[in-house]
């Protein structure tokens, strides 16, 4: 056998091909000391904008695999091997598995935004989706609630950052809408006075801005009146249903009757 051919020929191999191998592994060793750095200046970033240390942690992990993938194919293309195609499956099944996860890519887009514009935030009193609760948890797919009667609702973030949002605690004071109706035989200033003394001496009503109680309707069989008492969120059932009660109480107390309809037994 011809040992000195095949030892030239690995030679010859080993020098055309040696260069190449050296810097591909290069490139893949600077490549990735460099792409973590990068996404720790980036999660640096992102927490000094106030970014929510969830969606930190996501964008950071995508932006590095990406980076890794970018740095794998200079790498491997710096071998000779052909990238062209690589790339083209690459992207092909990037499509389909964008279209597959259509809904969630929809659902962590909505979560980003949430997270980045933070229309709300956890312990808030929010109604949204037709639903109304506390906000337990914002992950980055579903947000969290829990109903004032301790149910717990999931609504994904797709649907609720494309939604109406109301947001009861953000300006910190919510107004209760309550309607009490008296009878047209009845005295109104009277009516209204027994109202403000509720409202005044209920201690979660707040004062400031001041409570106020007027006129509204004169429906058909009553004397409607807008009490308008303001509270904490976190009072708000508190006091729509001790004003409610009291009111009755105080009226009774007042001697001023509440419309009601009255059942008359006729005999023949």
């Amino acid at each position: 056998m011809d040992y000195q051919k095949y030892a030239d020929l690995a030679l010859n191999f080993i020098g055309k091909y040696a260069v190449n191998v050296v810097v591909a592994i290069l490139i893949l060793l600077i490549g990735l000391w460099l792409i973590k750095k990068l996404v720790k200046v980036s999660k640096k970033i992102m927490e000094k904008q106030g970014i929510d240390i969830t969606l930190q942690k996501f964008l950071g992990d995508l932006l590095g695999w990406a980076l890794k993938i970018l740095v794998f194919i200079t790498a491997i293309s710096q071998l000779g091997v052909e990238t062209t195609s690589f790339i083209a499956i690459l992207g092909a099944a990037g499509l389909a598995v964008g279209l597959a996860l259509q809904g969630s890519l929809a659902n962590f887009a909505g979560g980003a935004l949430i997270m980045i514009f933070k229309p709300f935030k956890v312990g808030d009193l929010i109604e949204a989706q037709g639903e109304i609760g506390t906000v337990k948890e914002i992950q980055i797919f579903v947000t969290k609630i829990i109903t004032p009667g301790n149910k717990l609702v999931i609504i994904p973030n797709g649907t609720l950052s494309n939604g109406n949002i109301k947001n009861y605690t953000e300006e910190g004071k919510l107004r209760v809408d309550l309607t009490f109706g008296i009878g047209y035989g009845e005295d109104i200033k009277k009516a209204k006075e027994v109202f403000m003394n509720v409202l005044k001496s209920n201690p979660n009503v707040l004062q400031e801005p001041s409570p106020t109680v007027d006129v509204s309707e004169l429906a058909d069989s009553s004397i409607n009146f807008a009490v308008r008492p303001w509270a904490t969120p976190e009072n708000y059932w508190n006091v729509y249903f001790s004003v409610t009660e009291e009111v009755k109480l105080a009226l009774d107390k007042a001697g001023i009757e509440i419309p009601y309809p009255h059942m008359v037994e006729i005999r023949k």
